[in-house]
């Protein structure tokens, strides 16, 4: 077998088992999702999900990882209809906050992966987010329309509160009344780093 044929069907494995696993973990939960079902939807064996991911907790790393570059492209294509630089960095933060409404993301990104992963702001995936979200940021204080603040200091904080609303959101009574609460404070803050005309 070729090499190219051998990493075709390595990738196809995988997405079986992430579609699988998304599925799962979406309408059961991840502690509910067994294994044993899981593998059998994707047509594989329990071996298949070890080799390819370690256990349960990597394949759930991969879930997230797989929703969060979606989520991202999102956030992107919606920041693209802004009217200027700022307006698309806000759009993005808002973007972000708002998904936490629909029941995939809520469940998985926001409820199941922070209590089995831990603390999202320590994942992977967030050390690429915070490195686009300082470059945002820099280039937004060399235009002038941000304050000459520290890019990475302001990042982290942003993000942060970005997270934090949407870990909020996703875990309230009544998530669709917090939201319009955390998206009205989380422009608050961001638009705090604007330089104000003297």
């Amino acid at each position: 077998m070729s090499t190219g044929k051998r990493a075709q069907m390595v990738e196809e494995t995988r997405g079986k088992l992430i579609q699988a696993a998304r599925k799962a973990f979406a309408t059961k939960g991840y502690t509910a999702a067994s294994m044993d079902d899981l593998t059998k939807e994707a047509g594989l064996t329990r071996g298949a999900l070890y080799h390819n991911f370690g256990d349960k907790k990597g394949l759930l790393q991969a879930v997230i990882d797989q929703i969060d570059a979606e989520m991202l492209a999102r956030m992107r294509e919606t920041s693209r209809q802004a009217a200027t630089p700022w307006l698309a960095f806000l759009t993005e933060g808002v973007a972000y906050i708002e998904m936490a409404l629909e029941p995939e993301i809520q469940r998985i990104m926001l409820l199941d992966g922070p209590a089995v992963l831990g603390d999202p702001s320590q994942w992977p995936n967030q050390t690429a987010c915070l490195r686009t979200t300082a470059r945002a940021i820099a280039k937004l204080i060399d235009d002038g329309t941000v304050k000459n603040v520290d890019a990475e200091a302001a990042a982290r904080l942003i993000n942060g509160a970005a997270l934090n609303a949407a870990l909020w959101v996703a875990a309230a009574k009544e998530p669709t009344s917090v939201l319009p609460k955390a998206v009205e404070a989380f422009r608050q803050l961001a638009s705090g780093l604007l330089r104000t005309e003297s």
